[in-house]
């Protein structure tokens, strides 16, 4: 089996052939002489893998967004297919697991150290491929393997990652870009946020190759097909086209982004603090403040370099100017908007109390003005008729083209007095490679560094797809800005906009926010040199003590009119959990319990500082440490980094429940595929997911099949059995212990006829178990053959023929592909749903369930119900007509098929019964019991019907220990 598996940027193929590659939202036509369009079509429908599945599934809980992406394929071919899936992530996320089952093979990702030798070349092909391909915030994820001929291929990929505010905005973005049309094609997107959801609006779908500004693409709503259920807290959206809408988006199945945009409410000026099992998070983004005055320098490329379509961009002209150019100025030839039209905008949006100039450079540095002006209507014409006048020349100055930006910066806030009320900052745009002057990009790092002292902030722009884009992330990462880049057919006017948008409106300067010592430790960055409006500030880190109530949190920082402390001890009550799970495999963390998603946005958000200090530092020691110590984190949460690798194990035979024998599944199911399932529950939880043992170890006690009853008596090593001949529609009381633990399990019968010759007139099986949960919180599940609905506040749907597992704080449900259904509670009670199916099921067969009592140690002595009643208790038998000597298994026995009778002593009460053979596990295994006769009227309290609830959901029982006895 050829394997492949990569992690690439920005560019996207189409599974199948060269000639079936298809652009960004178009089709690729050849000019001169063409196929006719019929025969061309069945040439790509005959070798073109079929996707029958495409769907993500995202939750989002406090701004921390898990997402699992499910993509099932089909080799139509006669013969063995290369195969690729593929999915483009934002670049910000961390790919956590990875599954791929090809056939009746399954290979898991595995995430593991990566060599340092290795992981400092993957750097460089990481960049080396932005270079070529790379798109805005994204990358591509690849997988690729041999598929025999009519078989099946399916794909599992998860990545995780912290949502940004930008511009008053958190924006989750999914490609939906199957490559083809799919019969089954949907984004499940789940939004949870305790602080409340202030806003939200889901985009159109976005399919160019570049998301702009974010400006006017607002004005024509939802993609056709969206859905949006929404409450306080919690929101849900799903975009489910069908196969028709879909071609009317596009025809080649690139359909595009699809982007969902929310605020969450804010009370606290002193901002939003959760904490969960020990993890806390720290959301600060203060409002209505006044701004602070900005001293802006524009740094702009006009090298030869930029000739082209990057001049045009980047300084090109057009007629607008006749709206503002002096007489005598319009002497030249007039070209395209972009990046010019941009800048103009921005001057325009200076306020009166900032201030600016501007730098153009080449081999020469040509500078505007030799000090920063204030901003009035003449001093912003005479901006832009500078930008307008520029000419591209020579080469490119970069690091004389900062150091004269810094010094104009540095003179103007020591001359003027304003430096603690004021942020100094650089725009600057360039296609990043340094040809005159300083051209060791090592130097010019160091040189920006020592020159800017912490009081410049950078913000770079790379215009071209050329441009040395590691040059200009370490610029902005070492002098307290950020970074964009801009190819070379795109709209870098709307995007240079966007950008400036960001940082255009700073309200705090050098804000500091400090914990008690003794209450926080391992806390991320809590220094930070500016907050610019619509952003948002976030730390995380450990609680000393879990049981703290209240948190000191002390905030300084400086705005446009006095230095500001903020102090106050902040309520940390630990949140509830909810009925949630990420989906993602237990990462090892700190061995402390179950992780939650506050642990794992700490581990993120400390993984993501690790590496950016990583990159920043020159210090071969300190770089050292810096790589074992986020290393070490990756592993042990599961993230793909530069640092670590992905493995993938196998293969391993995948069992599938409807290939067995009889169409029927068994006790052993596959290994679960990491598909992501999320709750929706009032309040976020832990998660829950254990890891997966091969073989259910269950006990007999029991309801399977026509319903026979199983009910074993470890201590006196007995096993008894009976029979229940109810009507279709009955709801047995299977296990009532409401009052005590909490805990109640219905089952509903079906009917189906009798086989042919059979002393039965007809048959009934269990089709839905219900659980009612009332400790410690209310929750409800309801399981049939092809799905579970867990229902705790919000409702949330598991089919049965996909491995799962989700979980709340106390309640875990682990769904084995049509095979079962785990049920485990506070740990200490457990339930096994067995589910079978028929292939073919003749007249007489349905699908069913079988229940199984794995562990009862939570329930109480009180506990009543079918099964129920008999748990805690034990068994003897007072007649044993056989004796010591007689042999329950001889032939002749088996042939009758009953054995001697005897008399069982229960709960008090004397039980004929009679020895036979009863198969259990889905007839895996074959136990000896006693069985009771008559729907096992002496042997159970009361009688049949008193076990009849009047719903699925009744918790009530007549019955219960210590009553007299109706015989």
């Amino acid at each position: 089996m050829l394997l492949l598996l990569g992690l690439c940027l920005g560019l996207s193929l189409c599974v199948g052939s060269q000639e079936e590659a298809q652009s960004w939202g178009h089709s690729s036509e050849q000019d001169g002489l063409r196929v006719p369009r019929q025969v061309r079509l069945l040439q790509r429908l005959k070798t073109k893998p079929l996707m029958t599945e495409f769907s993500v599934k995202s939750t989002i809980i406090s701004r921390y967004a898990f997402t699992t992406v499910s993509c099932r394929m089909l080799n139509r071919a006669s013969e063995d297919q290369d195969i690729e899936f593929q999915m483009q992530i934002p670049a910000a996320a961390f790919i956590t697991n990875f599954t791929m089952l090809i056939g009746d093979k399954v290979y898991q990702g595995e995430i593991t150290e990566r060599e340092k030798k290795s992981g400092d070349r993957v750097k460089e092909k990481r960049n080396k491929t932005t270079e070529e391909n790379g798109e805005k915030g994204t990358e591509i994820f690849r997988a690729s393997a041999v598929i025999p001929s009519k078989d099946k291929a399916a794909f599992f990929l998860s990545y995780e990652e912290l949502l940004q505010r930008r511009l008053g905005k958190y924006e989750h973005s999914i490609s939906v870009r199957p490559q083809q049309l799919s019969g089954r094609l949907s984004v499940d997107v789940n939004i949870l946020e305790s602080a409340g959801i202030a806003s939200l609006e889901v985009l159109p779908l976005h399919n160019s190759r570049q998301r702009g500004s974010g400006r006017g693409e607002d004005d024509s709503g939802p993609p056709p097909s969206t859905v949006i259920n929404q409450n306080e807290t919690f929101a849900n959206i799903i975009f489910k086209p069908t196969v028709v809408q879909q071609a009317r988006i596009a025809q080649n199945g690139i359909l595009g982004d699809f982007i969902i945009r929310y605020d969450v409410n804010r009370e606290q000026s002193i901002g939003d603090i959760q904490v969960l099992n020990g993890y806390f998070v720290h959301y600060f983004a203060p409002k209505d403040l006044p701004p602070l005055p900005k001293n802006v320098v524009f740094v702009l490329d006009s090298s030869a370099s930029m000739v082209g379509t990057k001049l045009r961009q980047d300084i090109g002209f057009s007629l607008a100017v006749q709206n503002w150019v002096p007489k005598g100025y319009l002497d030249i030839s007039c070209v395209t908007l972009q990046t010019k039209d941009a800048l103009f905008t921005i001057l325009h949006d200076l306020r009166p109390q900032d201030r600016f100039s501007i730098i153009g450079f080449s081999n020469r540095i040509k500078v505007w003005k030799d000090h920063l002006i204030s901003v009035t209507p003449d001093s912003i014409r005479d901006g832009k008729v500078y930008i307008h006048h520029m000419s591209p020349t020579g080469g490119t100055d970069i690091n004389g083209a900062l150091q004269r930006a810094i010094r104009l910066l540095n003179k103007y806030v020591a001359h003027s007095g304003i430096g603690d009320r004021s942020v100094s900052l650089i725009v600057f745009l360039t296609d990043g490679k340094p040809t005159v002057g300083e051209t060791h990009t090592l130097k010019i790092l160091n040189n920006t560094r020592e020159a800017a002292r912490g009081q410049v902030c950078i913000f770079t722009i790379g215009i071209g797809n050329d441009v040395d884009f590691r040059l200009l992330e370490k610029l902005s990462l070492e002098n307290c800005g950020l970074t964009r880049r801009v190819h070379e057919e795109e709209d870098a006017g709307s995007q240079l906009i966007g950008f400036y948008d960001e940082i255009r409106t700073p309200l705090l300067s050098d804000i500091r926010i400090d914990y008690p010592p003794s209450s926080v430790v391992q806390a991320t960055k809590t220094l930070f040199p500016n907050y610019f409006n619509g952003s948002e500030i976030i730390i995380a880190g450990k609680l000393v003590d879990r049981k703290l109530d209240h948190l000191h949190v002390e905030v300084t920082a400086s705005n446009s009119k006095k230095f500001i402390i903020l102090k106050t001890d902040v309520p940390v009550r630990p949140q509830k959990a909810g009925k949630d799970v990420t989906g993602s495999p237990r990462p090892g963390g700190d061995g402390e319990g179950d992780t939650n998603h506050i642990e794992r946005l700490w581990s993120y958000l400390t993984t993501k500082e690790l590496l950016s200090s990583w990159l920043q530092s020159d210090d071969e020691p300190e770089k050292e440490r810096l790589r074992q110590r986020a290393q070490a984190l990756a592993v042990s949460y599961r993230f793909l980094t530069p640092f670590t690798s992905m493995k993938l194990r196998g293969p391993v035979p995948r069992m599938d429940g409807l290939e067995e024998a009889h169409g029927m599944s068994a006790a052993m199911g596959p290994e679960p595929v990491v598909q992501s399932v999320r709750g929706a529950g009032t309040q976020p939880g832990p998660l829950l997911k254990k890891p997966y043992q091969p073989r259910i170890k269950i006990s007999k006690t029991s309801v399977d099949g026509d319903p026979h009853f199983v009910v074993d008596f470890p201590l006196s090593r007995l096993t008894v059995c009976f029979n229940i001949d109810g009507q279709p529609g009955d709801i047995l009381r299977l296990v009532s212990d409401h009052r005590d633990s909490g805990v109640t399990v219905n089952g509903e019968l079906i009917g189906a006829p009798a086989p042919p010759n059979g002393h039965k007139k007809q048959r009934t099986y269990l089709r839905t178990i219900t659980i009612l949960i009332n400790k410690p919180e209310r929750s409800y599940l309801e399981i049939t053959p092809s799905r579970v609905i867990l229902d705790g506040g919000d409702r949330l749907v598991l089919p049965c023929n996909q491995s799962v597992v989700v979980g709340s704080w106390g309640l875990e449900v682990s769904v084995s592909a049509n095979a079962n259904v785990t049920v485990t509670i506070q740990g200490s009670i457990a339930f096994v749903i067995l589910i079978h199916l028929y292939k073919k099921p003749a007249p007489f067969q349905r699908h069913h369930l079988g229940f199984y009592i794995a562990n009862s140690e939570g329930l109480s002595s009180n506990c009543h119900g079918l099964l129920g009643q008999f748990l805690n208790q034990d068994a003897r038998l007072t007649e044993d007509p056989a004796g010591p000597s007689q042999n329950l298994t001889h032939p002749l026995l088996l042939q009758v098929g009953e054995g001697p009778e005897a008399v069982l002593t229960v709960k008090g009460h004397q039980v004929p019964v009679v020895w036979k053979q009863r198969k259990i596990y889905n007839g895996e295994e074959q136990i000896d019991c006693w069985f009771a006769r008559n729907n096992a009227a002496k042997l159970i309290d009361g009688e049949y019907k008193d076990y009849l609830a009047s719903h699925p959901f009744d918790t009530g029982m007549t019955l219960g220990r210590g009553m007299s006895r109706e015989l």
